[in-house]
């Protein structure tokens, strides 16, 4: 049995406590200690020590790249054709569409809220997204 410090593996305990442990655990404790180590090091020699949460913005730019003008265009055109298709649905399947897709509501709490079968409620979203198809084709 070996004795350990849990003050030495656990950052949140303020004062030693010593505990005795097997062998076994005290050997895991060491070799993930002794990787950690090994992979700070590794970190700090390939200059990869600096954090992306510094707040700084650096993650910011690499990871949201900015829409061209023709992209923010697009979209706003797509969104409009969007919202021009939902409208032209009956209101029933409208109604579903929008719980289904917008309010991210499964088809079976659809179904429950609305007091029908579910199976109505899937007939109904598939005949919506065949209408809206149709009406984004004449498009």
């Amino acid at each position: 049995m070996a004795k350990i410090n849990l003050r030495d593996f656990y950052p949140f305990y303020h004062s030693d406590l010593f505990i005795e442990i097997p062998d076994e655990v005290e050997t895991a404790l060491l070799e993930a200690e002794r990787l950690e180590n090994n992979y700070i090091r590794r970190r700090f020699y390939n200059k990869a020590h600096y954090s992306l949460d510094a707040n700084d913005g650096i993650e910011k730019d690499i990871l949201l790249v900015p829409l061209t003008l023709y992209e923010i265009y697009e979209q706003k055109v797509t969104a409009e054709q969007l919202q021009a298709a939902i409208a032209s649905l009956p209101p029933k399947q409208r109604k579903r569409i929008y719980a289904h897709y917008i309010l991210g509501m499964s088809k079976s709490d659809i179904a429950r809220t609305e007091g029908v079968d579910e199976s109505a409620v899937r007939d109904a979203i598939s005949r919506a997204l065949k209408n809206m198809e149709k009406f984004l084709k004449k498009d």
